[in-house]
């Protein structure tokens, strides 16, 4: 079993990252108590947005929205985006191309992953299915201890 401090789970992130050609990500698992996601893994992210991140309610932002519809949010220029679903401080990460998957036990939400290029980018079917199967496999383990 992992915990939320295995270094692990940043390898783990490491080498999502590098499966999809992409240089940022995060790893988040749900906490029911207070139905926030809190940050267990990250690469790439700027350490002013670190308070941010570190606990997203579900709802808000890319991997809060992602967590509540439970389906992937993707974003091809997270710099132009004016749907209104990503946070004004995502910006400060340069990240363009960005996808965000629900990580799933079934239909119970364990957490978020999260991805990102710094160029403009549709993933495609393919990717997003694969990134969805990424975040099952890893769903149990990602479960509170």
């Amino acid at each position: 079993m992992f915990s939320s401090t295995d270094p692990s789970w940043a390898e783990f992130l490491t080498q999502t990252i590098a499966d999809f050609g992409c240089t940022t990500g995060t790893l988040h698992r749900l906490d029911t108590a207070d139905r926030h996601l809190k940050l267990v893994a990250h690469q790439g992210i700027p350490e002013a947005l670190m308070p941010i991140i570190q606990s997203i309610p579900v709802g808000k932002g890319i991997a809060g929205v992602a967590a509540e519809r439970k389906e992937p949010v993707e974003m091809c220029n997270l710099q132009t985006d004016t749907s209104g679903v990503a946070k004004p401080g995502a910006k400060q990460t340069q990240v363009q191309g960005t996808l965000a998957v629900p990580v799933l036990d079934g239909e119970r939400l364990c957490g978020t992953l999260g991805i990102g290029k710094l160029v403009p980018y549709d993933f495609t079917p393919e990717e997003k299915a694969k990134l969805i199967q990424t975040a099952r496999n890893i769903a149990a383990r990602l479960l509170p201890g």
